[in-house]
C-alpha cells in the first residue's frame, strides 16, 4: 500500500503542471523519446524531490557521519607509525591505537551501511513511483502520441530507463562528496607535507577538463545508443507480434538482417562509450599516481631538509588512497548519471506526450429517457492530434429522429479525410448503421464519440455508460470469464445468456477449463472470430446505455454473424432498447437498422431509413449494386467471413449452464479451436522464459564458460595477463615506497631521492598503461560477447516453430531482447572488470601483509574461510531472489504493454482505476522480492566489513608485538595494505555476487537455445530445382496434422490433387481444418502422417524459405511492419518503383499513396495504425501481386473490405493470377461459386469434393451450408 501511495503521490505532483495535450510534445517516430529541443525535466524533478527528499537527506546525513570516521583512520595510522618509529614508546599506546582504529573502522561500516540501506529503500520506492507514472500515462496517451511511439518503447522505458533512473539515487552524492573528500585530504596533506600538498591539487585540477570532455562525449554516444536501442526494440516487437505472417512469407532472414544492422550500430556506439569510460577510469587512476609522484618529488627535492619517512610516505599514501576512491567514485557516478540523464530525458519526454482531453466528451452517468437524444455532436471539428488536419469531411446530422443537413459545407482542404463541423443527434434506443467504402472515416466517427480524437471546436455529449467494441479485438492475458466480466460483478445467469447470444457457448465447452481457461497474451490461443466475439461479449455484459460497435461482424462467418446480430445487436437482441452505433460492411443487416448513414469520400452523403435510401437511389444503392456485382450482394452472403480457425462457426444450439463450468474436451476428433485452447490452458506454457519457469540454484559453470567462449579464449588470456602486469607494477610501487621511506638520512638528506622518485613514477605509468589496456580488453570483449549472444538469441527465437509464439507471451520475449540484453551489454563487462580489479588487488594486499608480518597469516586463513561461507550463502540466496524478481518484473512489463494496446477500450469502459490497481499490485509483488534482496545485501556488507576490520586489528597487534624486529617503512606498508583489505575483500565478494546475478541474464538469453526448432530454412541438397514450381500442381497424400505432440490429429486422412492452374475452393464450418491445410502446405506445422507434393517434389525435401517464397498467402489479418510503405511492399528489394506503382494502381491505392507525405517512403506506424484495416488489406494484396508466384492461398483475405473494394480485389486477382493455382479458403460460399472445384471439410477430413453444381445436387453438407447462407 505504501508503494501505491508513493506512485500516486508522485503522479499527482508531476501531473500538476500545464496541460500537455499539445501536439508539439510528440516528436517524430524514431526520436519520440529523445527530443532534440528543450527537455521538460523541471516538473518531474520537482515532483520526485518533493516526494523523496526526506529519505535522501537522512541517508546523506548517515554518509557524512561515516565519512567523519573514515578520515579518523589516517590520523590514527599517523599516530601508530609515529609510535612504531619511537623505540621508547610504551606498548599500551600501540594497543590502544590498534583498538581505536578497529572502533573507527567499525563505526564507519555501520553508518555507511545505514546510508546504503536508506538509499536502496528509496531506490525501490522511486522505481515503484516511476513505473506507476508510466502506467498512468499509458492510459491517457492520445492516438497521435501512440503513433509516435510503440509498445517496444514503453517496455524499454520500464525495463531499462526506470531501472537506471532509480539506481541513480545511489550516485547523486557522487557529484559533491568527492570534492569534500578532496578538501579534507588536502588539509591532511598540508599538515604532513606543507605547501608541497598544493601540487596534488594542481594535478587533479589540471585533469578535470579532460574528464568533463570525456563525460560529454559519452553522453552523446549514450543518446545515440538509446535511439538505436529504441529502433531495434520497435522493430523486434513488430516482428514478434507478426511472426505468423513473417514465417508464412519466408521473411525471417530479411528481418534478421535489418535487426542485426541496427544492433551493429547500437554496439558501435556502446563500444565507443565503453572505451571513453576506460579512459575516464584510467585518467583518475593516473591522477592519483601522478599526484603522489609530484608531491613526493617536490617535497624531497625542493627543500633539502625534507626527507621521506614512513609516517609521511604511508599516511600520505593512505590519504591518497581515499583520494583514489574519490577519483574512482567520481567517474563511476558520472557514468551512471550520464545514463540516468538520458533515461530521465526519455521518461520526461514520454510523460509529456499528448494526452486525450478528459473534457472532450460531456458524459453523464444517468441513462437518457426514451425518445430523447442520447448522443449529440454540435458543430464538432475533430483531428487525430492538435497539429494534424481534421480527420473527416462535412457531415449531416440527425435531429430528433429525422436527419437534417449540418453546417459543415467546406470543401475538402487536402487529400486526407476530415470531420468538420458535425451536427449529429441520436435518440435513445436507436440502432444507427454506418456504412461506406474503406478509409472514409467510419472508425474515426466512433473515436470522436469516445473522445479519442482531439476536439478542435464544438461539443460532444453522451447520456449513460458506454461500451466499445474495437475493429481489431483486444483481449487480456487472463481467463475467459475475467475478459467477459471485465471488473464487473459475476452474474452467472447473465454470463450464460451473454455467451449464448455471442455464439461462444460451443467454444467455452471445448476449452479445457471452461470459462476459467487462460487465453494467452493477445488471445494467442484464440482465432480472430473468437477474439471478436469475446470482445463483443465483454461489451454486452456491461449492460451499458450506449454501444459503439466498430465492425464486430467482420471476423465472423455468415451464419455465426447472423446469429450474433439477431441475438445481440438487432431489434430483438440483448441490446434492444439501448443506443447502438454499428459500423459495418455487412449490408444484409441494414434493413433491420433504424437509420443508416452512408459515408463516401470523407463525408456522410446520405442518411435515413433503409427504405428511404432505396427510394433515393443514391450512395447506398450504389454500394448494394457494387456488392451484387462482386458476388456478395445485399443478402446474408454480404456478411464478411471469419478466421478459419474459429470454432464458433458450429451451429448455435440451446445449451445448459454447463458452458460456464470447466468441462473436459469432448471425445472423438479435436477441432482447431480445441488444439488452440490447449495451448495456454491452466497447465501453463511449459516454455522457458515464462513466468512460471523460474530456475533454481547457482548459476552453472557452463554459463560462465559460454560467455567466455563468446568473448574468445585468446582475448580472455590476454586480459588476465594485462591485469597481472598492472598489479605487479602496483605492488612494486608500494614496496619501492617502503624502501624509499627506510633510506637512511645523512645530513638531513636521503642519498637516492632522484632514483627513488624516477622509478616510483615509472612504475605508476606502467600500472596506468596496463590498467587501461586490461579494462579496454574487458569492455571490447563484452561488446563482442553481446553481439554473439544477441545473434544466437535472435536466431533461436526466429528458428522456433509458430506454436512457440502461441505459447510464449510476447512480453517475456521482449524482456529478453531489452532488459536481459541490456544487462549483458552494460552490466556484465562492468562487473567483470570490477571483479578482476578487486581480485588482483586482494592478491597484492595479502602478499604485502604476509611480507611484512608473516604472523598475520594465522588470522587471514580463518577469515578467508568465513568469507567463503558468507559468499556461498549470500550468492545462492541472491541468485534465486534475482530470478524471481526478474520473472515478476516481466509481468509488470507485459501488463503495461497490454494496457498500451487496449487503452481505448479501458477508457471507454472507464476501467482506468482498475488497471492502475492491477499494475500497482504487480509492482508490490515485485517489491516483495526486491526488499529481501536489499536486506541480504546489507547483511553481507556489514558482516564482511566487520571481519575485515578485525584483520586490520590483527595486523596492527602483530606489528606491536614484533616492534623490535620491524622497520617503520615495512610496518607502514603492511598496515596501510591491511586497511585496504576490508574494502577489497568485501568488493571481491560483492563483485562476484553482482557478476553472478548479472550472469543470470546470460542464462535467460540462452533459454531458447534448446527449445524445439523448425526445419532448416535452406537445404544444401534441395530436391527442387529452379524454376520451381513450374506448374503449381499440389497433391495431398493421406495427410494428417496435429498442433502439438500431446494432442489428437486436427487433420487426418486427407488426400486430393489440385491441377496446375486450377482454382479450388475450400469450405466448411469453422474448426473443420481448412486453415490447417494451408499451414501444412507452408509447413507452419509439420505433417504427422502422409505428406504434400508440389510438382512431384515432396515439400519435406525443400528448404522452408524456398517453399514459402514460392507460395503467396493473403491472410485475413493484414500485417504491416514499422518502416516505409516501400519496405512493406517489397521487403527484399526485388522490384522497381514502377512495378510497385503498377501494383498499387491495380488495387486502387495509387492516388492514396501519392497523396501521402513521402509517398512510397511514407513511414507506417506500428501495426499500421495510421491506415485503416481495409487499406492495410489492399496493401497486403499489392504485396502479393508483386510476389507473382505460381501458388496463391486466399485465407479470408477480403473480410475487412467493403463489397465494392472486394470487387476490385477479385478483378485484380483474376488478372494477375490467371495462370496460377489458387486455394480459396472461405466461409462465404458465394466466394467459391466461381471455382472449378470445391472441397468441403468437416472434423479434419474432406467429406465432399466436386463442382459447386454437383455438390448442390448431392444435397449434403455443402447444400446445408448454402441454405444457411441464403444461396438456395
Amino acid at each position: 500500500m505504501r508503494n501505491r501511495g508513493v506512485a500516486q503521490g508522485c503522479a499527482t505532483a508531476e501531473l500538476k503542471g500545464p496541460n500537455r495535450g499539445s501536439g508539439s510534445r510528440a516528436a517524430p517516430e524514431l526520436q519520440a523519446l529523445v527530443p532534440r529541443g528543450g527537455r521538460p525535466r523541471g516538473p518531474l524533478l520537482r515532483a520526485l524531490w518533493s516526494v523523496f527528499c526526506g529519505s535522501f537527506l537522512l541517508g546523506t546525513l548517515s554518509l557524512l557521519v561515516a565519512d567523519a570516521f573514515r578520515f579518523a583512520v589516517p590520523k590514527l595510522l599517523s599516530l601508530f607509525l609515529e609510535f612504531m618509529g619511537t623505540p621508547q614508546s610504551p606498548a599500551w599506546q600501540g594497543s590502544l591505537l590498534a583498538v581505536l582504529m578497529l572502533l573507527s573502522a567499525g563505526l564507519q561500516t555501520l553508518f555507511e551501511q545505514q546510508h546504503m540501506y536508506r538509499l536502496k529503500a528509496l531506490q525501490m520506492r522511486l522505481r515503484t513511483a516511476l513505473a506507476g507514472l508510466v502506467c498512468r500515462k499509458v492510459l491517457v496517451l492520445s492516438r497521435g502520441a501512440k503513433k509516435a511511439g510503440a509498445v517496444g518503447d514503453v517496455v524499454n522505458l520500464l525495463s531499462v530507463d526506470v531501472q537506471r533512473l532509480s539506481e541513480s539515487v545511489l550516485y547523486l552524492n557522487g557529484l559533491w562528496l568527492p570534492l569534500l573528500w578532496i578538501t579534507v585530504c588536502f588539509v591532511y596533506l598540508w599538515q604532513l607535507l606543507g605547501p608541497s600538498a598544493l601540487t596534488a591539487v594542481a594535478v587533479f585540477l589540471g585533469l578535470l577538463p579532460l574528464n568533463f570532455f570525456i563525460s560529454k562525449k559519452r553522453s552523446h554516444h549514450q543518446e545515440g545508443q538509446m535511439r538505436r536501442k529504441d529502433s531495434r526494440a520497435r522493430l523486434t516487437s513488430a516482428v514478434l507480434r507478426a511472426m505468423r505472417t513473417v514465417k508464412s512469407q519466408g521473411w525471417e532472414a530479411a528481418f534478421l538482417d535489418r535487426v542485426l544492422r541496427i544492433r551493429g550500430r547500437e554496439l558501435g556506439a556502446l563500444r565507443t562509450s565503453s572505451l571513453l569510460f576506460s579512459v575516464s577510469l584510467v585518467s583518475f587512476q593516473v591522477s592519483t599516481s601522478l599526484a603522489a609522484l609530484v608531491v613526493f618529488a617536490v617535497h624531497t627535492l625542493v627543500a633539502e631538509e625534507n626527507a621521506m619517512d614512513a609516517e609521511k610516505a604511508f599516511v600520505t599514501l593512505a590519504v591518497l588512497g581515499i583520494l583514489n576512491k574519490a577519483q574512482a567514485f567520481l567517474p563511476f557516478c558520472a557514468h551512471c548519471l550520464v545514463q540516468a540523464r538520458v533515461s530521465f530525458d526519455r521518461l520526461a519526454a514520454f510523460l509529456y506526450l499528448e494526452e486525450v482531453d478528459p473534457g472532450a466528451v460531456d458524459s453523464s452517468p444517468s441513462r437518457g429517457s426514451p425518445g430523447k437524444d442520447c448522443i449529440a455532436i454540435r458543430d464538432g471539428t475533430f483531428a487525430w492530434s492538435q497539429e494534424s488536419p481534421p480527420c473527416l469531411h462535412r457531415s449531416l446530422g440527425l435531429q430528433g429522429g429525422g436527419w437534417t443537413t449540418g453546417d459543415g459545407q467546406e470543401q475538402r482542404q487536402n487529400s486526407m479525410n476530415h470531420l468538420h463541423r458535425i451536427n449529429l443527434t441520436v435518440p435513445q434506443g436507436c440502432l444507427l448503421a454506418i456504412v461506406g467504402p474503406v478509409g472514409t472515416g467510419k472508425s474515426s466517427l466512433l473515436s470522436a464519440l469516445l473522445g479519442e480524437l482531439s476536439k478542435l471546436e464544438g461539443s460532444v455529449s453522451i447520456q449513460g455508460p458506454v461500451a466499445y467494441v474495437p475493429q481489431e479485438a483486444w483481449v487480456q492475458n487472463t481467463s475467459v470469464v475475467e475478459n467477459v466480466c471485465f471488473r464487473q460483478e459475476l452474474d452467472l445467469s447473465w454470463l450464460e445468456r451473454v455467451l449464448e447470444a455471442c455464439a461462444l457457448g460451443p467454444d467455452v465447452d471445448s476449452f479445457p477449463a471452461g470459462i476459467h481457461t487462460l487465453i494467452g497474451e493477445q488471445g494467442m490461443s484464440l482465432s480472430g472470430g473468437q477474439k471478436q466475439r469475446l470482445s463483443l461479449a465483454r461489451a454486452v455484459y456491461r449492460k451499458a446505455a450506449v454501444y459503439l460497435l466498430d465492425d464486430p461482424l467482420a471476423a465472423l462467418d455468415a451464419h455465426v454473424g447472423q446469429h450474433v446480430f439477431n441475438q445481440v445487436i438487432g431489434p430483438s437482441g440483448l441490446l434492444q432498447g439501448t443506443t447502438r452505433i454499428l459500423v459495418t460492411h455487412a449490408l444484409h443487416v441494414l434493413p433491420q437498422a433504424d437509420r443508416i448513414a452512408v459515408l463516401a469520400d470523407g463525408c456522410i452523403t446520405e442518411v435515413g431509413s433503409y427504405q428511404e435510401l432505396l427510394r433515393r437511389k443514391g450512395a447506398l444503392v450504389a454500394l448494394l449494386e457494387g456488392a451484387r456485382q462482386s458476388g456478395g450482394g445485399g443478402d446474408r452472403e454480404a456478411q464478411p467471413a471469419a478466421s478459419t480457425s474459429d470454432p464458433g462457426g458450429r451451429r448455435p444450439d440451446h445449451r445448459s449452464e454447463r458452458s460456464i463450468k470447466p468441462t473436459p474436451t469432448r471425445g472423438g476428433g479435436i477441432s482447431e479451436a480445441q488444439a488452440a485452447a490447449a495451448l495456454d490452458g491452466p497447465r501453463g506454457t511449459g516454455q522457458p522464459g515464462g513466468e512460471g519457469s523460474v530456475q533454481y540454484g547457482r548459476v552453472k559453470a557452463a554459463m560462465y564458460l559460454s560467455y567466455l567462449q563468446a568473448v574468445g579464449i585468446p582475448l580472455c588470456t590476454y586480459t588476465l595477463f594485462l591485469f597481472l602486469c598492472q598489479q605487479v607494477a602496483s605492488f612494486c610501487r608500494g614496496y619501492w615506497l617502503s624502501l624509499w621511506a627506510d633510506d637512511p638520512v645523512v645530513d638531513g638528506q636521503q642519498m637516492q631521492t632522484a632514483l627513488r622518485g624516477w622509478v616510483f613514477g615509472l612504475l605508476g605509468c606502467l600500472q596506468a598503461i596496463g590498467l587501461f589496456a586490461s579494462m579496454a580488453a574487458v569492455f571490447l570483449g563484452g561488446v563482442q560477447a553481446s553481439s554473439l549472444l544477441f545473434q544466437r538469441l535472435l536466431r533461436d527465437v526466429a528458428r522456433s516453430p509458430i506454436g512457440f509464439f502461441e505459447r510464449t507471451p510476447v512480453g517475456n520475449l521482449l524482456n529478453h531482447f531489452s532488459k536481459e540484453m541490456d544487462t549483458v551489454d552494460v552490466e556484465i563487462p562492468d562487473k567483470l572488470q570490477a571483479l578482476l580489479t578487486y581480485t588482483f588487488g586482494l592478491l597484492e594486499v595479502c602478499l604485502a601483509v604476509m611480507t611484512a608480518t608473516p604472523l598475520a597469516i594465522v588470522a587471514i586463513l580463518p577469515l578467508m574461510l568465513l568469507y567463503a561461507g558468507f559468499q556461498s550463502l549470500y550468492v545462492a540466496t541472491l541468485c534465486q531472489l534475482r530470478r524471481i524478481e526478474s520473472a515478476s518484473y516481466s509481468s509488470v512489463c507485459s501488463h503495461v504493454a497490454e494496457m498500451f494496446q487496449g487503452s481505448a477500450v479501458v477508457r471507454a469502459f472507464q476501467a482506468q482505476d482498475h488497471f492502475v490497481a492491477q499494475s500497482d499490485a504487480l509492482m508490490d509483488m515485485n517489491q516483495r522480492v526486491s526488499f529481501p534482496r536489499l536486506v541480504a545485501d546489507r547483511w553481507l556488507a556489514v558482516n564482511l566489513e566487520l571481519l575485515g576490520n578485525g584483520l586490520v586489528f590483527v595486523a596492527a597487534m602483530c606489528a606491536v608485538l614484533s616492534k623490535a624486529h620491524l622497520s617503520a617503512g615495512l610496518v607502514g606498508f603492511s598496515v596501510s595494505a591491511a586497511l585496504q583489505v576490508t574494502q577489497t575483500l568485501q568488493w571481491v565478494v560483492r563483485s562476484w555476487t553482482d557478476l553472478e546475478n548479472s550472469m543470470l541474464s546470460v542464462e535467460r538469453v540462452q533459454d531458447y537455445a534448446h527449445t524445439p526448432k523448425e526445419a532448416p530454412w535452406t537445404l544444401p541438397a534441395c530436391a527442387a530445382r529452379p524454376p520451381w514450381p513450374r506448374g503449381g500442381q499440389i497433391e495431398f497424400r493421406d495427410f494428417g496434422l496435429r498442433h502439438w505432440p500431446e494432442l489428437p490429429l486436427a487433420v487426418r486422412g486427407v488426400s486430393f490433387q489440385v491441377h496446375a492452374g486450377e482454382k479450388v475452393g475450400i469450405v466448411g464450418r469453422t474448426g473443420a481444418g481448412k486453415s490447417s491445410l494451408a499451414g501444412g502446405l507452408l509447413r507452419l506445422q509439420e505433417a504427422a502422417e502422409g505428406g504434400v507434393w508440389i510438382d512431384g517434389v515432396p515439400i519435406t525435401q525443400v528448404g522452408l524459405h524456398m517453399l514459402r517464397s514460392r507460395i503467396t498467402i493473403i491472410p485475413q489479418d493484414p500485417v504491416l511492419i514499422p518502416g516505409s510503405l516501400r519496405m512493406n511492399l517489397d521487403l527484399l528489394q526485388e522490384h522497381s518503383d514502377d512495378a510497385i506503382w503498377a501494383a498499387l494502381e491495380t488495387v486502387q491505392l495509387k492516388a492514396f499513396v501519392a497523396s501521402l507525405p513521402g509517398q512510397l517512403q511514407h513511414e507506417c506506424a506500428e501495426h499500421g495504425e495510421n491506415l485503416s484495416v481495409g487499406q492495410k488489406q489492399l496493401l497486403c494484396l499489392a504485396r502479393a501481386l508483386l510476389r507473382n508466384t505460381q501458388i496463391l492461398i486466399l485465407d479470408e483475405a477480403m473480410a475487412a473490405v467493403d463489397p465494392g473494394t472486394e470487387l476490385q480485389m477479385q478483378a485484380a486477382l483474376g488478372h494477375w493470377f490467371a495462370r496460377c493455382t489458387v486455394l480459396l479458403i472461405a466461409h462465404r460460399l458465394r466466394s467459391v461459386m466461381g471455382c472449378g472445384r470445391v472441397l468441403v471439410m468437416d472434423n479434419g477430413q474432406v467429406v465432399e469434393s466436386g463442382s459447386p453444381a454437383q455438390l448442390l445436387g448431392q444435397q449434403g453438407l455443402f447444400y446445408r451450408l448454402a441454405q444457411e447462407s441464403g444461396l438456395v
